[in-house]
């Protein structure tokens, strides 16, 4: 049924007053808003005159209809209701992915990215768009790129790979759902890291009915209790090169042994190398992937780190046997991701770019992590205590005495200073206590000396410090 003066009138004066359009904004012209509605244009020219008499709209001429500039409207009363008190799982989502704020975790560098050059690529990926690849994008990914993943991972993280076994995803939850939908059923228990990533641990109580954790110490993951207490264990997720979010590296022999395991039971293990492009020595540790010689690895990466979170592409490096059972799955799941940003970042890899960023950002996180070190131990000296790792996107800045990391972590938050409090990634009872600060945006050692100094006052006085 076609809408009558009285409603377009009604309808339009309730987004004004409601606070939808606002004074200043432009209305659609008579002629388009009567096409887009199927009515006659009379119609519409008695629901404006209305609005005008009334002094909610004002008709500017060749500038179109308006919303009256100089209106004014009564304040709204908010609407009596009980306070919502978010559950802590959403809170911290919240301050881990859409707060804005310093100190952010897993933010790569965004004042020092590329722009230019990668401005030039866009144009270049636009102009040379063919009508092939507006059709639906392959599954897979588009084939210049997982050619480009595969040689830059068999190059710097020692897999030995082929353009077949990359799978191009949208993000982190993308990989989860591909994987758990292709390899498990409800009964087969899925371990993972305790402490691990917030984001993950979350996505897996939802994903997976048989969900259990194994305790990581100053060698990565125990895997003498996982053969102890899950040794039937179907799969498998480890952050192996720089733990999430402890920062440690899982020792040789660790790896070993779960490579041993996840062979004898025909086990899957998961590796998200979501920061190894990330060292600042001269010893560069390879992949777990590069150590599986009978095929029990799904190799994880992102360009979420190292180019930005906006582009939301990751990949997966998949075991030869289950390429079909990956896109048999895919072809029921997935819908592929944009070809255009896709072939942007071929671009970015395959003309040396990509290279020479790690580079860059290699040194100036090695430096921005010294900023925030140093600034810490001056402005908090018998407070907090680091153990420094070779590489990644963040420290933890261990309590020495005190649990109160969550309350802590509210102080700094109400600061701008958007860190994580340790203890909320655990979840067994065996805990340690600080905070998860991110460094790659902090400039200078005089920023980072600001910031830090925020909550300097209230932070003292709860943890009792001078």
């Amino acid at each position: 049924m076609k809408p009558g003066y009285k409603s377009i009138y009604e309808q339009y004066r309730h987004s004004i007053v409601s606070g939808l359009l606002k004074p200043g904004d432009k209305v659609p012209s008579v002629r388009v808003l009567a096409s887009e509605l199927g009515v006659a244009r009379k119609t519409v020219e008695t629901a404006w005159a209305i609005l005008v008499g009334e002094g909610y709209l004002i008709s500017q001429g060749a500038r179109g209809t308006r919303v009256n500039p100089d209106l004014i409207l009564p304040a709204q009363k908010p609407a009596s209701k009980q306070p919502v008190v978010a559950e802590k799982p959403t809170a911290m989502m919240d301050v881990l992915r859409d707060q804005q704020g310093f100190l952010r975790l897993g933010i790569p560098s965004l004042d020092a990215f590329p722009y230019k050059k990668w401005l030039l690529l866009c144009g270049k990926a636009v102009r040379s768009m063919q009508p092939l690849e507006m059709t639906n994008p392959p599954l897979a990914g588009y084939a210049p790129l997982r050619e480009a993943i595969a040689h830059y991972v068999n190059v710097s993280r020692g897999l030995s790979c082929t353009a077949e076994q990359v799978f191009i995803t949208s993000g982190y939850s993308n990989n989860l759902r591909l994987i758990l939908n292709t390899l498990v059923t409800d009964r087969d228990k899925v371990l993972f890291e305790d402490p691990g990533y917030f984001f993950g641990q979350q996505a897996l109580k939802r994903a997976a009915a048989n969900l259990h954790f194994v305790p990581v110490d100053d060698q990565g993951m125990n895997v003498d209790y996982l053969q102890r207490y899950h040794p039937d264990a179907r799969l498998l997720f480890v952050t192996p090169s720089h733990q999430s979010p402890l920062a440690v590296t899982l020792s040789l022999p660790r790896k070993h042994q779960l490579l041993t395991w996840a062979s004898q039971n025909e086990s899957w293990i998961v590796e998200d190398d979501y920061d190894g492009e990330f060292h600042y020595t001269r010893k560069v540790l390879p992949a777990l992937k590069s150590l599986d010689s009978d095929d029990r690895v799904i190799y994880m990466g992102t360009f979420s780190k190292t180019v930005m979170p906006a582009l939301r592409i990751s990949y997966l490096v998949l075991p030869r046997a289950a390429l079909a059972r990956f896109h048999e799955t895919a072809a029921l799941t997935e819908s592929g991701q944009p070809v255009l940003t896709q072939k942007i970042l071929a671009a970015f890899l395959g003309e040396g770019h990509f290279y020479q960023h790690l580079k860059k950002m290699r040194t100036l996180y090695s430096q921005r992590r010294k900023h925030v070190l140093t600034a810490l131990e001056n402005i908090y000296p018998h407070l907090f205590s680091v153990e420094v790792s070779d590489g990644g996107m963040h420290i933890i800045a261990f309590l020495r005495t005190s649990t109160q990391d969550v309350a802590l972590a509210e102080i700094w938050q109400r600061h701008e200073l958007q860190v994580s409090p340790l203890s909320r990634w655990y979840n067994q009872t065996s805990k340690r206590y600080g905070l998860i600060i991110g460094y790659t945006n902090v400039r200078s050692y005089t920023e980072a000396e600001a910031l830090l100094q925020r909550p300097a006052k209230e932070t003292r006085a709860l943890l009792g410090g001078q």
